[in-house]
């Protein structure tokens, strides 16, 4: 592989995880209700929203899900590896190998997300407790749910919140035990690797 292709294909990887990670954060950003009038959201709807005007007007959205954005999240997961693959490998992924690999690599998006934020609020917490402005709101409304449930299972420490690191145990154990199983039986059903590491 020549230097110049690699450089493309570094680009290219760079785009398309820019633009999944927008696309993850407009679907994470719907399921817990985050303020749609926050600066944050509204850059990361008026991004996105291109595409999602297009599958609205034939996918409708069901039982408190946006179904587009699902869609279109696996759309372009799967363009991404069926570009990579053709230029790494010269054939394209099985169409089984293809949805596979997909659902592997948004649950993967979706789990270090949600490492990043539970790391930054809890440094947040640590410097600058009750600080408010755009980005630590919606970064308390996106991981509220999740540390609200490990707090139910918790004993009270006297002030010493675990849950963080509960919720952070279980993602890791979720990548180890769940995404990894499935992205190695993707590149079975393949019988090739994909993926650029």
């Amino acid at each position: 592989m020549t230097y110049i292709l690699r450089a493309l294909l570094t680009l290219l990887q760079f785009a398309f995880s820019l633009y999944l990670f927008l696309l993850m954060l407009r679907f994470i950003f719907q399921l817990v209700r985050a303020d749609f009038y926050n600066p944050l959201s509204q850059a990361v709807v008026r991004l996105t929203n291109p595409p999602l005007k297009l599958l609205r007007r034939v996918i409708p959205g069901y039982a408190g899900i946006d179904w587009p954005c699902v869609i279109l999240l696996f759309l372009v997961q799967g363009l991404e590896i069926l570009l990579l693959s053709v230029v790494v490998t010269g054939q394209p992924p099985s169409l089984p190998a293809l949805l596979v690999l997909s659902l592997a690599d948004l649950l993967r998006l979706c789990a270090w997300l949600y490492i990043f934020f539970i790391f930054i609020v809890v440094i947040i917490s640590w410097i600058q407790p009750g600080a408010y402005n755009p980005i630590t709101v919606l970064l308390y409304q996106v991981t509220d749910p999740l540390l609200r449930i490990a707090r139910r299972y918790l004993p009270d420490l006297g002030g010493l919140d675990f849950s963080p690191m509960l919720i952070l145990l279980i993602i890791y154990l979720f990548l180890s035990l769940v995404v990894a199983p499935l992205l190695d039986w993707g590149y079975a059903l393949n019988g090739i690797p994909i993926r650029i590491q």
